[in-house]
């Protein structure tokens, strides 16, 4: 699968979206010209988070390769250049490494090395069964079939292991890890037009959604899924054909 095929395509034109340094709706905000008005501790953990990336400790090679790929399909970042995609790989592992931990767990889930020590076993499974090789070296489809199927309970192969492990409840997991190492990076609050930590000088304006003065004025634009994926598949929501969108990738306006 090439680069370009992951892209997001111009409805307009029909052409792929070029990877840019800051996607989203807010060109040329950027929260880290705040810093200077954030509390010091505040000012070096969101700083951490741009300038010291955590290494690899939990995940082998092997692994890492693995979840690599299951990030790029749960939270697509192919709109960002190389330089700007948020490392959620490393995150994950860090939080795994350290031992971070909700603090509940659903039953019949084991604890979270275990969970995705099988879980990983569980996608190769699948991906080496229907497809006879790893799954990341499948195609974009393909990979998106078997995480779908995850999310539906309704893994494709390797029953065995998802009889130790309800697949719902493994997927909800990468899902939130994924989820919570790109919001809580600066990039993917320029991103949203997030204004960044409130403390000490705290917001302004609480009414109508208006920017506060250091922020910028939302500009919109239409983009379309990539078309051979599941995103690119419409449901009828309500009575109307929504547009499926891939977590992370914005949608047509």
């Amino acid at each position: 699968m090439s680069a370009r095929a992951k892209l997001p395509i111009d409805p307009a034109t029909g052409a792929p979206l070029q990877p840019r340094a800051q996607p989203g709706y807010y060109p040329g905000y950027h929260v880290m010209s705040q810093a200077a008005y954030w509390d010091e501790a505040t000012r070096k953990v969101v700083t951490e988070r741009v300038e010291q990336i955590p290494p690899i400790r939990f995940f082998n090679e092997e692994e890492a390769r693995l979840m690599e790929a299951v990030f790029d399909r749960l939270l697509p970042q192919d709109d960002r250049d190389e330089a700007h995609r948020i490392p959620l790989l490393h995150y994950v592992d860090e939080r795994l490494h350290l031992g971070v931990r909700d603090g509940y767990r659903y039953d019949g889930m084991p604890d979270d090395d275990e969970a995705y020590r099988l879980g990983m076993e569980g996608i190769e499974a699948m991906a080496t069964e229907l497809h006879g090789g790893a799954f990341a070296g499948l195609g974009l489809r393909e990979q998106e079939a078997l995480l779908k199927s995850l999310h539906d309970n309704t893994p494709l192969a390797g029953e065995a292991i998802w009889e130790r492990m309800p697949a719902h409840r493994f997927f909800l997991m990468l899902l939130g890890d994924a989820v919570g190492a790109y919001y809580a990076h600066p990039w993917a609050w320029d991103e949203i037009g997030f204004g960044g930590p409130a403390y000490p000088r705290g917001y302004m304006r609480l009414e109508r959604g208006e920017p506060e003065p250091w922020e910028v004025a939302e500009q919109r634009y239409a983009w379309a899924p990539p078309p051979d994926t599941y995103s690119a598949g419409f449901e009828d929501v309500g009575g109307e054909a929504a547009l499926l969108c891939a977590p992370g990738q914005g949608g047509t306006h």
